[in-house]
């Protein structure tokens, strides 16, 4: 390997050079004003591709945004390992908020990044831990050291949820056909403490409308004598949640698998700090389900949480009116035993027994996604694990992400193989926010660990 890592040391510079040019593009996948950017990024990915020593370099078109798919077979008699990323990212608003262009990649030092980091939406998610397995695929072509087959499948719709994908899986498994599955998309502990993320939540995501009278009424006519369905669905939304933090959707909680007592020990193990956990987000004091840590309640339990709420006038100064609607969206993360559909419907079938008569009310489904556990003993982990004991010099350990990547969950009921999620990001790259960053240690610590990966799993 250390032709490898000699070659990425050489070529540090290119690698966040060419990083930089795909993070100018605005691939916004959820609006359709970015379409063309959307393509133009799946077209800089399967260059990339190529110029790293992919074969068979495709931009495949689905029923929405391409997938970009590219391999290199050495050997049919070794192992496959098929990376999966995505180029799309999520809209960068607000955008006052942004302290620099959000497609406009600068690089500035934070105190958790001495060493700088690079500012810009899709820095972390996904494009900057995506590409380092590009780049850490071409060093390995490059200098002939690459010990096992590699594919890529390269999505465009992974912050909409993955619609097109579902199909592409089913109707490409010969193609896709793998030993493991490698993703980069999710975070490690801290810099100083590798980790691999062996569990992941599911979803469950609804859109609920409460519909009072059949227009909007004047506040003091009506006031006091028709229902006002802001107020109802307040009040129902307070009642989903008891005292002691446990959601009161009947059956919700009746198949979940619950962690062992030396399961839990693990998760105890994981550095955690709870004042500057509240200190890092600027809140008083933490809350969650009685008789969990705060580290399991993000992560090994299920929540529910209202996302966004709206009705009635919100716009400059005063109007004095009851509306006729209100509406809420609410999450709910899942865990192992939990099926989306399943909550769904016992969602639906509760909520709405929540209101008074004076109001109808109704409940959208939206996406969702099943959760997913990676064991332990699985050669992927171990390979991962010994991978990042060669670069950070300590051991990794094993963490349950609180977030939910649906498609893992898909891959391995179409083809049957497992998702090793080594993610190199930290939770403080803001994701999803403005000042979305990723440090540059961060980048360059995935390109060097992931040929390692390869060479571990080939071993087994």
């Amino acid at each position: 390997m250390n032709n490898t890592q000699q070659f990425i040391q050489e070529n540090k510079q290119r690698f966040l050079d060419e990083l930089i040019e795909l993070l100018k593009i605005p691939s916004v996948s959820a609006d359709p004003a970015y379409t063309q950017d959307v393509n133009d990024a799946a077209e800089m990915v399967a260059k990339y591709l190529r110029e790293a020593g992919a074969d068979n370099v495709e931009v495949c078109e689905t029923e929405g945004f391409p997938v970009v798919y590219g391999e290199k077979i050495i050997d049919a008699s070794k192992p496959t390992v098929l990376v999966y990323g995505h180029y799309d990212v999520q809209p960068a608003d607000p955008l006052e908020l942004w302290e620099s262009g959000p497609y406009e990649p600068v690089i500035k030092k934070t105190e958790i990044h001495p060493d700088g980091a690079i500012f810009a939406r899709g820095s972390a998610d996904d494009k900057g831990q995506m590409f380092m397995h590009v780049k850490a695929f071409e060093a390995l072509n490059k200098t002939n050291e690459l010990p096992c087959n590699v594919k890529f499948m390269i999505e465009g719709e992974e912050e909409v949820g993955s619609p097109s994908l579902v199909n592409f899986v089913k109707n490409n498994k010969e193609k896709l056909k793998n030993d493991v599955i490698l993703i980069s998309d999710t975070s490690m502990i801290s810099n100083e403490q590798p980790s691999i993320s062996v569990g992941l939540r599911g979803l469950s995501y609804v859109e609920v409308e409460v519909k009072g009278a059949n227009r909007d009424m004047h506040s003091g006519v009506y006031g006091g004598a028709v229902p006002n369905p802001i107020n109802v669905l307040a009040t129902m939304i307070g009642k989903l949640i008891d005292e002691k933090g446990h959601i009161t959707i009947p059956g919700f909680y009746d198949t979940i698998t619950e962690l062992t007592e030396d399961e839990r020990a693990d998760l105890a193990r994981i550095p955690f700090d709870v004042e500057e956990y509240k200190k890092s987000i600027g809140i008083a004091d933490i809350q969650g389900e009685e008789g969990f840590s705060t580290i399991e309640r993000a992560s090994i339990r299920p929540t529910l949480d209202v996302n966004g709420i709206w009705g009635g006038y919100i716009g400059e100064g005063a109007k004095t009116v009851i509306p006729s609607h209100a509406y809420a969206k609410i999450s709910m993360r899942l865990v192992p035993g939990q099926d989306p559909e399943v909550v769904t419907q016992q969602f639906a079938d509760y909520f709405p027994t929540l209101a008074p008569s004076s109001v109808d009310v109704k409940v959208k489904p939206h996406h969702g996604g099943k959760p997913y556990i990676l064991p332990t003993n699985h050669p992927g982990f171990i390979a991962a694990k010994k991978a990042l004991a060669e670069t950070f010099e300590k051991e990794a350990l094993a963490e349950r992400a609180g977030g939910s990547i649906p498609i893992v969950a898909l891959f391995e009921e179409e083809l049957g193989t497992k998702s090793v999620l080594m993610g190199f990001g930290l939770n403080s790259d803001v994701i999803h926010s403005p000042n979305e960053h990723y440090g540059l240690f961060n980048f360059y610590k995935g390109i060097e660990t992931i040929p390692y990966f390869y060479h571990y799993f080939n071993e087994q």
